[in-house]
């Protein structure tokens, strides 16, 4: 009885085991067939009913029954402003969905994409940042997501109207021109004056007028036209002229400005003080004059040695003296008579009684520069002729007593330019040949002045003080280069100077310190430290972004830059021009931060593509041009977002290979 029991026992129980594990077998077959129907986009979950039992319901991002239908959600349509904030732009992706920013505005987080909830909100772009956008007398304005442009004052629209935009509308600025200032009549313009606005031109009355009325300057206005010139100018006149006692007047009847009344003294009479002409003036009045006429008497005439007078002892006008050489002497010069003028005086004669002593002496290479005659007494100056110097000796000859002439010592020397052959060697040296007539060395000055026509404030002036006795002497000079010299050298003992010109050629400019670095990240940041220089005004720098999907030859000395909305085949392009002056000792550059660096973008790197970045230096001058390069950085585009979508794939492809091991882990099992 027992033993029946105990098999009873073992035989329920083995039969509840058979029936617990049958049970469970078909529970199991049960819910892999439900799961066997689930849709490909979506999950088999348990019910949450408790009952055991399996559901299918589609995947995030994905709308439907989850097993004949599990369609992709679109998470845009609701309006990208209520899914991914103001300012921006909803992309819908096949199960996902991300944003973008609305042009005129630029994401917090400094990427191109982002998704909603991560903190990323787009603000305003302030285009007005951007150097010269208005162009040439414009004025910027910036706005949400957008700018415009007036014209300053001096400027005005063409084209349009105000406000306009720089990349849509064709409107520009140009600057107010009235032209030629106007005409007015009897005037003339007293001061040079421009044609834009605001300039100022001033008139007066020309010659032989007057202003009566009206204003006389003129201002370019706003309008492109001159304004408030109203100047009124009337000829002048002076009226009859005043009459004076004992005087005769001469004059041609005309009384405008500049018309001359000339007095004189009548027969018998002399002018005594005062002046005889008579102006009629700006002042609308004759030029004051006292003119006084008394009788003429010449008094005594005047003796001379050597002579004998001859004269009837009267002084009145006409009166005349006659003069004659004493006994052994004879007239070398002058007149011999003089009378009683109107002037009152007796008319000057230069009579000379002396012994004549003939020609001067000759002196070799010697001419006779001045002499007072060839009589006792008279001397004669020498000075060399054209071509030679006076050496040593007395330049002077005397007539003697005696009739001779003792003749002058002068000796003189043939001359050569003390400085001659002047040129510039290895732009900053000279040589010249040197003339020297003592025989010892020559003391020079040197003036340096230089100027530059690309910096108008740039100033060089030096001056060297030296001495040498070399035939041919040379001098090296600290000259900069890109610029314009006039060098000035006078010899001191010659007093001769000669004067040349030089303009020094530009260099290659000096090639900045950077370190080179391979970076992988959205927005690198590269960093150069410069050195001061002294053609920084005519230099930039340039960066190159050279893609490496194939091999591209990048010339240094090349003078095409593209841009990058304008590439070339090879797609190398300018990210950046940065005037040199513009910079510190230091730089630091973000490559890829979507601005303008002069009229170069700094576009975005692709993603997932390597570059080169190569930094140029350029010096240019006119048509001459030097630069040097050197490789900044090796980088590659690597944009988060997409990244991070790649990594929700991923999570997907691992929960559906973990659903398919629990599916094989509950059918073995």
């Amino acid at each position: 009885m027992e033993q029946m029991s105990w098999k009873m026992l073992i035989v329920t129980k083995a039969f509840l085991l058979y029936l617990t594990c049958a049970f469970k077998v078909t529970v199991a077959r049960q819910q892999e067939g439900v799961c066997a129907t689930c849709h490909v986009n979506a999950t088999c979950d348990d019910k949450r009913d408790g009952s055991g039992g399996k559901v299918c319901n589609c995947m995030y991002g994905f709308l439907g029954n989850g097993r004949t239908r599990c369609q992709d959600k679109d998470e845009c349509q609701i309006g990208g402003g209520k899914i991914c904030g103001d300012h921006t732009v909803c992309h819908n992706t096949y199960g996902s969905f991300y944003c973008t920013c609305l042009s005129g505005y630029s994401p917090s987080n400094s990427l191109v994409i982002f998704i909603p909830n991560d903190g990323t909100q787009c603000n305003d772009i302030d285009e007005c940042k951007v150097q010269g956008i208005c162009g040439e007398g414009g004025w910027c304005i910036n706005m949400q997501g957008d700018f415009n442009c007036r014209c300053r004052a001096g400027y005005k629209v063409q084209n349009g109207s105000q406000p306009f935009h720089p990349h849509r509308d064709k409107a520009v600025c140009t600057a107010i021109d009235c032209g030629q200032p106007p005409s007015v009549a009897h005037a003339a313009q007293l001061s040079e004056a421009g044609t834009r606005y605001g300039s100022v031109a001033q008139f007066g009355c020309v010659k032989g007028f007057f202003q009566t009325r009206g204003n006389n300057t003129a201002v370019c206005g706003e309008k492109g036209v001159w304004e408030g010139l109203s100047l009124v100018c009337e000829e002048i006149n002076c009226g009859p002229p005043a009459v004076f006692p004992n005087t005769d007047i001469h004059w041609d009847n005309t009384t405008r400005l500049g018309s001359v009344v000339h007095y004189t003294c009548k027969n018998g009479f002399y002018q005594e003080g005062g002046s005889s002409n008579s102006t009629c003036s700006s002042a609308r009045e004759w030029e004051h004059i006292t003119i006084t006429c008394k009788e003429i008497n010449c008094g005594p005439p005047d003796v001379f040695p050597n002579t004998d007078i001859h004269w009837d002892n009267t002084t009145r006008l006409g009166s005349v003296v006659h003069y004659t050489c004493k006994n052994g002497f004879y007239q070398e010069v002058g007149s011999s008579n003089s009378t009683c003028s109107s002037a009152g005086e007796w008319e000057h004669i230069t009579i000379t009684c002396k012994a004549r002593c003939g020609p001067p002496p000759s002196l070799p290479h010697t001419e006779v520069e001045w002499q007072n005659g060839s009589i006792a007494g008279s001397v004669a100056l020498h000075s060399c002729q054209k071509g030679y110097r006076s050496w040593r000796g007395v330049n002077l000859s005397l007539c003697a007593d005696t009739g001779r002439w003792q003749a002058a010592t002068l000796f003189c020397r043939e001359i050569k330019p003390a400085i001659s052959k002047l040129l510039i060697f290895n732009e900053k040296c000279l040589r010249w040949k040197a003339e020297r007539y003592d025989g010892q060395g020559e003391d020079y000055t040197v003036q340096i002045v230089g100027s530059r026509d690309y910096q108008r404030t740039f100033q060089y002036k030096r001056k060297r003080v030296f001495s040498t006795a070399a035939d041919w002497p040379e001098l090296c000079l600290n000259l900069l280069p890109g610029t314009n010299y006039t060098i000035n050298i006078t010899a001191l003992s010659a007093g001769f100077s000669s004067i040349i010109s030089a303009n020094t050629s530009i260099q290659a400019p000096p090639v900045p310190e950077v370190v080179f670095r391979d970076v992988e990240v959205p927005l690198p940041s590269l960093r150069l430290r410069r050195s001061i220089n002294t053609l920084d005004p005519i230099s930039v720098y340039q960066v190159f972004v050279v893609p490496l999907e194939k091999p591209v030859a990048f010339d240094c000395r090349s003078v095409s830059e593209s841009h990058y909305h304008r590439q070339r085949p090879t797609g190398l392009y300018v990210a950046a021009q940065i005037p040199v002056v513009d910079i510190g000792r230091e730089l630091s550059f973000t490559l890829g931060d979507q601005r303008y660096y002069g009229e170069y973008y700094n576009a975005p790197l692709l993603p997932g593509r390597d570059y080169y970045i190569i930094l140029r230096a350029v010096n240019q001058w006119g048509r001459v041009r030097k630069q040097s390069c050197v490789f900044w950085a090796k980088a590659r585009g690597t944009p988060y977002i997409i990244q991070s979508a790649t990594m929700v794939t991923g999570g997907l492809i691992g929960l559906v290979a973990f659903v398919i091991f629990l599916g094989w882990y509950c059918k073995n099992k």
